[in-house]
């Protein structure tokens, strides 16, 4: 199915085959990215199937996606190739981030979302994400907000510390964001939310009918996806809903 999106629709589908969370991330990472992109060099950690990478690409960054799942990497290449971008994909174990010495100080931007949750040691993450910057250079991070409210029984937790594909922690406050870019030489300049009321509430909708049968899910909650882009901001800051999502901005001094 994902594929068949992406040969109907293009890129779009990359950003729409799964929950709604993840057009949110982008929609918020894509309003953030420095402009013009022509020239600049963009890393995801983390990258999964390659949206944000072949996003940023078509945007006109020169974009490089590393994650340690060989299948979904192969599924990126071959995504690159239908969209018709020019972007770059390696597997490699974000927590050995380091290991790749060619990547310090390359990258004009880092993209982060929703892994450092899956990683016990998030601080030499961090550290490790920061040595891949140029000075002046800006981390985007996006990571679940530890004040959510879970949309279905698998966000109850709990979150063992073991470090076996799943979260090892429920999320992320702002002050401990601040305090991982004091440890590794960051300025954060901004931590916002994304991923409101409609949108939890169209991806717990969207999860528990997929238990049965998930195409079907995806075909019924299709026409509920317009509103969380239109709505989401208005109708989430009247209930006072948490974000699901907490998002970071962090620059490298230059």
């Amino acid at each position: 199915m994902k594929s068949a999106l992406v040969r109907l629709l293009g890129f779009p589908a990359t950003v729409i085959h799964g929950d709604t969370l993840v057009l949110d991330r982008w929609l918020w990472l894509k309003k953030r990215l420095p402009k013009p992109a022509a020239g600049k060099m963009l890393l995801d950690v983390g990258c999964g199937t390659g949206a944000f990478v072949l996003g940023a690409a078509k945007l006109g960054f020169d974009a490089y996606g590393v994650s340690w799942d060989e299948r979904n990497q192969n599924m990126a290449q071959e995504r690159a190739k239908i969209c018709k971008v020019d972007a770059k994909f390696d597997v490699l174990d974000v927590r050995r981030l380091d290991s790749r010495t060619d990547f310090a100080g390359k990258f004009d931007a880092l993209v982060c979302t929703e892994n450092i949750e899956h990683i016990l040691d998030d601080a030499k993450l961090m550290r490790d994400m920061a040595a891949c910057l140029k000075p002046g250079g800006a981390l985007y991070l996006t990571s679940p907000n530890q004040d959510y409210r879970p949309m279905t029984k698998d966000d109850v937790g709990p979150f063992p510390p073991i470090e076996n594909g799943g979260h090892v922690r429920k999320g992320y406050s702002a002050g401990r964001l601040r305090e991982l870019c004091v440890q590794a030489g960051l300025q954060a300049e901004e931590i916002s939310f994304c991923s409101g009321f409609l949108s939890q509430k169209t991806t717990a909708l969207l999860r528990v009918m997929a238990r049965v049968n998930h195409p079907v899910a995806w075909v019924a909650t299709l026409p509920l996806r317009v509103l969380p882009p239109v709505l989401d901001g208005a109708v989430t800051s009247a209930l006072k809903w948490p974000g699901f999502s907490i998002c970071l901005v962090a620059r490298k001094p230059a």
